[in-house]
């Protein structure tokens, strides 16, 4: 999974003690923990507030989705066919609530971890009264390999990932091999990847990364970054990071 908005979030400063207390929050919200040992994102306590508590004491349960082995029936979740999108480590929403928003015959599911992203997730659902958006609280990479059938996808959304700076913390980054087989696998023939960053080091990753992807075509007619897509709007982060002049890239392949 995801950390998301990397700007609120540095990296571990003690990265010796980081599984050990990976184990027990992640236990905390999910009840459970793979053998997987290493992970793209540690849980942080952030400060909920009345409102976000709230929400996912009282809307959770109607827009969420609890994690399972499995696998979805993603017209029984949403009482309809249409196109899924999936977007990994929204953050606090913007783009996911703007996506369902803009996209009604579309199907929006967001994965995250965070506690505070999800409750303001779901004030945003309620408020827009958004009936083809669903989110999932858990690792992003248990449900790839769970919940959602393959080719069943029909775009997959990973922006500004937590980009782990350090060198000896680059393992931790969510863009590896493991993670592109799997979303590989969930998406459709034709379906579409798009991740974006405003980190210059952590876009030559991902490019790199992406181009060794057998089953993943890069659209870009340079074959490296495309121009912003109009599904993805600038959160208040990227904002940030623009002011502090970050360039922000976007990376966008095709399922062969």
């Amino acid at each position: 999974m995801v950390s998301t908005d990397h700007n609120d979030q540095p990296d571990s400063a003690n990265p010796a003690t980081d599984l050990a207390t990976e184990k027990r929050d992640i236990q905390g919200v999910t009840g459970t923990l793979t053998s997987r040992s290493i992970r793209s994102f540690v849980i942080r306590n952030g400060r909920l507030t009345s409102a976000q508590q709230s929400a996912l004491d009282n809307l959770l349960p109607k827009f969420g989705i609890p994690f399972s082995e499995a696998t979805l029936d993603l017209a029984s979740v949403f009482n309809r066919s249409a196109p899924t999108w999936v977007e990994i480590g929204f953050g606090n929403g913007d783009a996911l609530l703007h996506m369902a928003k803009q996209h009604p015959e579309v199907n929006v599911i967001g994965i995250e971890v965070h506690a505070p992203g999800v409750g303001q997730a779901l004030l945003g659902i309620h408020a827009e009264a958004l009936s083809n958006l669903r989110i999932i609280q858990h690792d992003a990479m248990e449900v790839l390999q769970h919940m959602f059938a393959e080719q069943s996808l029909d775009r997959v959304l990973l922006f500004f990932p937590d980009p782990w700076h350090k060198k000896r913390h680059h393992k931790r980054r969510i863009v590896q091999d493991e993670f592109l087989q799997a979303v590989s696998s969930r998406l459709k023939s034709g379906g579409l990847l798009h991740c974006a960053t405003d980190v210059a080091d952590y876009a030559q990753w991902m490019l790199e990364h992406l181009d060794n992807a057998k089953q993943l075509r890069n659209e870009s007619p340079s074959q490296d970054f495309v121009a912003q897509p109009e599904w993805r709007i600038n959160t208040r982060f990227e904002r940030r990071g623009q002011r502090l002049g970050h360039d922000v890239f976007d990376l966008l392949y095709r399922r062969t």
